[in-house]
């Protein structure tokens, strides 16, 4: 099959521009933080351009491990937005914590370059490359700080868990290569809907362990204790690009898995059963996420819960297995980026030294001291909380109705409680800037650059919530 070039570029050129020409840069050029800077936004741009011009030119490159165009191509593009977007937001936090250095910038392209490639995966062993390069830069950058015992705890704990949740996947990729005697999706797919592998328990095995591995990425129950210590003790700018870039990248790759592993119509017993055992994780996941939300006086870790949750309500796309379920999760995951992106970016404008400025109780009466922020943190948490005519409405609403149309009426319902019980934390927050005094004096802030970011994040927020069909025509061209 070879390598199609053209189809190929947005993954060469990320890699040539992260390997070949940024870190020379930064070899030879020492302490010019703006040049690196303005050198990978440029490579984001790039790269993003070069995904948009290849959407449709889709097929297979790279002997038929790595998909062309598409969904691959869509995720990159969100992805490339999002790095541009955090790294705006993270040169004043950064240059404020005096924590301005250029391998920032290098491990948050790095991260983006896993990710593309996980979205682009078309076999289990460019899935787990794509994986572990994703997860090893959002090792280091969680513990950026390297002075803050925080930090340091949030870098060490992610890294265990991580290297063992690492262990799960690895194993039942080797038990699904052992049953099927394949590495690519295709070869896979046809023999889990033929039945006819010599080792269906095996199969089955390894599609577990798979899912703990895919789980414990996307902080879904019971593999998301590791979130609410690593969000809150990692940088802010931190926590925004792993709780959204990287959840979107996780989905990224667990659309295709589980539509290979779960095929409709397959003639293996173990499939309705995992599909019964992922819609049980969705709920739990969703009502401990937003009840464990509830009970949290610190922001950082209210919007960590809440990841959580919204990692249940995606994996009702997932469990229902149609491709309306697969939309509804490329639509609610770029809604949730731009809203989430948002929210964390306003906390780290408002954060001050030593995890200062974190409590709800400092938000109060935040619309007297800088209303401009409070509206858009408003904004965000009523898409958060699904509240029309914001972005994360119709989300939820394309979720559940996929989710009902496959028969899991039952879990919609769930869902639906669970949205419920966000309002009272989504809401308290939005009452406690706007119906409370402010406490102390009002602390001025200079956003920077972190203001572009807010905007792109407000704007889509909204047209997404009020145009959804820009997104939905795109969902044909790769469905």
């Amino acid at each position: 099959m070879g390598i199609d070039l053209f189809g190929s570029l947005p993954l060469v050129v990320i890699w040539l521009a992260l390997g070949g020409v940024g870190i020379v840069i930064q070899a030879f050029v020492r302490d010019n933080t703006r040049l690196v800077f303005g050198y990978y936004i440029s490579t984001l741009i790039a790269t993003g351009v070069l995904a948009a011009l290849t959407f449709g030119h889709t097929g297979l490159t790279f002997d038929g491990m790595v998909t062309m165009g598409g969904s691959g191509a869509f995720f990159d593009i969100l992805f490339c937005v999002t790095g541009i977007l955090t790294m705006l937001a993270a040169r004043p936090y950064l240059q404020r914590e005096d924590s301005e250095i250029d391998e920032f910038y290098t491990l948050l392209v790095s991260a983006v370059s896993g990710m593309m490639l996980m979205a682009h995966a078309n076999n289990l062993v460019v899935l787990f490359v794509g994986v572990e390069l994703m997860s090893i830069s959002f090792y280091v950058m969680a513990g950026f700080f390297r002075k803050s015992i925080r930090s340091i705890e949030a870098a060490l704990k992610y890294f265990l868990l991580g290297a063992f949740a690492t262990g799960f996947l690895v194993y039942g990729m080797a038990l699904v290569y052992g049953s099927t005697n394949a590495l690519d999706y295709a070869t896979i797919t046809s023999v889990v809907r033929a039945g006819t592998t010599p080792f269906p328990m095996l199969l089955a095995a390894g599609v577990t362990l798979m899912a703990v591995g895919l789980c414990f990425k996307i902080a879904a129950f019971p593999f998301h204790q590791w979130a609410p210590d690593v969000y809150q003790g990692s940088p802010t700018v931190v926590s925004a690009f792993m709780s959204t870039a990287g959840k979107a990248a996780a989905f990224s790759a667990f659309i295709p898995a589980f539509t290979m592993l779960m095929p409709v119509g397959a003639g293996a017993s173990y499939v309705m059963n995992m599909q019964l055992a992922l819609a049980v994780i969705a709920a739990v996941t969703m009502l401990v996420g937003n009840i464990s939300a509830v009970a949290q006086s610190n922001v950082k870790r209210m919007l960590a819960f809440s990841s959580v949750a919204h990692a249940g309500y995606l994996l009702m796309g997932i469990v229902s297995g149609t491709a309306a379920g697969h939309q509804a999760i490329v639509f609610y995951l770029t809604a949730y980026t731009f809203m989430q992106l948002g929210a964390f970016v306003i906390v780290s404008i408002l954060e001050r030294e030593n995890d200062g400025h974190l409590e709800f109780s400092d938000y109060a009466g935040l619309s007297k001291t800088h209303p401009v922020l409070a509206f858009l943190m408003a904004m965000f948490m009523f898409s958060l909380a699904g509240i029309p005519p914001f972005a994360g409405f119709f989300g939820k609403y394309m979720l559940f109705i996929a989710a009902i149309d496959s028969g899991f009426t039952w879990l919609t319902i769930i869902a639906v409680v669970s949205s419920v019980i966000s309002v009272y934390f989504y809401l308290g927050l939005v009452v406690k800037m706007y119906f409370s005094d402010p406490v102390g004096e009002g602390h001025a802030t200079n956003p920077g650059t972190a203001a572009l970011t807010l905007g792109v994040a407000a704007a889509f927020t909204v047209l997404l919530g009020v145009l959804p069909s820009v997104l939905q025509s795109m969902f044909t061209a790769f469905h």
